[in-house]
């Protein structure tokens, strides 16, 4: 199929956003196969994307830029490249914070739906349990155990009762961490954890750039009855330093919709319950 002439581009283009491309593939589907190309090849070109899936440069900019916002590749001029980043990349909070904000504010809605008056509701540090925090301000009778400063911070001044763990400050996500943080824990109990993660692997677990953060989240998992992980979906299929737990310690997922349907199945499958916003 030939390319459109440059004047009819951007019609097309537009059309093939809110429809499929020529070839039948919806929009998540080709930026799958996108990504699929990148780590095969290790780069991907504009105009060799738009003829192996015979749609315009355009639409393969928008797929590029797209998938640039979602931090899942590095864009460069006339393609892409593969994120430089490993199992040690530890992003600061703030740089956290620029990403999927509508997925996290979804999540956050259906998490405080799972809260009680009267429960204790612990979280751990991160931009979507942040959220969380925010959400649950209005609440009057209940007790929030964090070991983030800035999600302690977030509920000065309400009706909640904030208990903050001791620790050893790590600046990139304003978390305590260490034996301290872990002792004190270990003497609490919670009803509920709401658990943000780095890395989602439905086979390996769930994980955290940071061995301090790992053994925090860990005690958090052991003092509490019922453990929430809360992700976008671009946290699956990652695996990031340290494996915090198997996917079967976690009671329920709160993720989008964008989660790929095989992770979806396989947390399913284990008897995860999955709540999709």
């Amino acid at each position: 199929m030939t390319i459109p002439a440059a004047s009819h581009e951007s019609q097309y283009s537009e059309q093939n956003e809110t429809i499929m491309s020529s070839n039948g593939l919806l929009n998540e589907e080709r930026r799958r196969e996108i990504l699929g190309v990148l780590h095969r090849d290790g780069r991907v070109l504009v105009k060799e994307l738009a003829r192996r899936f015979r749609i315009s440069q355009i639409t393969i900019r928008k797929d590029l830029e797209f998938l640039d916002g979602q931090g899942v590749i590095q864009r460069t001029h006339g393609g892409a490249l593969p994120v430089q980043a490993g199992a040690l990349l530890d992003p600061s909070l703030r740089e956290k914070e620029k990403l999927h904000r509508s997925e996290k504010a979804r999540i956050a809605h259906a998490a405080v739906r799972l809260v009680e008056e009267g429960q204790s509701v612990l979280l751990d540090s991160g931009t979507t349990t942040t959220a969380i925090a925010r959400s649950l301000k209005e609440m009057k009778q209940l007790t929030v155990i964090t070991n983030a400063i800035n999600i302690a911070a977030e509920m000065a001044g309400t009706q909640v009762e904030v208990v903050l763990t001791g620790g050893v400050l790590r600046k990139n996500s304003f978390s305590l961490v260490g034996p301290l943080a872990e002792r004190t824990l270990r003497q609490l109990s919670a009803d509920i954890l709401f658990l943000g993660v780095d890395g989602f692997d439905t086979k390996a677990g769930l994980f955290t750039p940071n061995l301090l953060e790992s053994g925090v989240n860990r005690a958090m998992v052991d003092i509490a009855r019922r453990t929430v992980a809360v992700c976008d979906s671009s946290k699956f299929g990652r695996r990031s330093l340290c494996n915090i737990m198997p996917v079967t310690a976690v009671h329920e997922v709160i993720t989008d919709k964008q989660i790929p349907k095989s992770d979806l199945h396989a947390l399913r499958d284990v008897g995860v319950k999955v709540t999709l916003v």
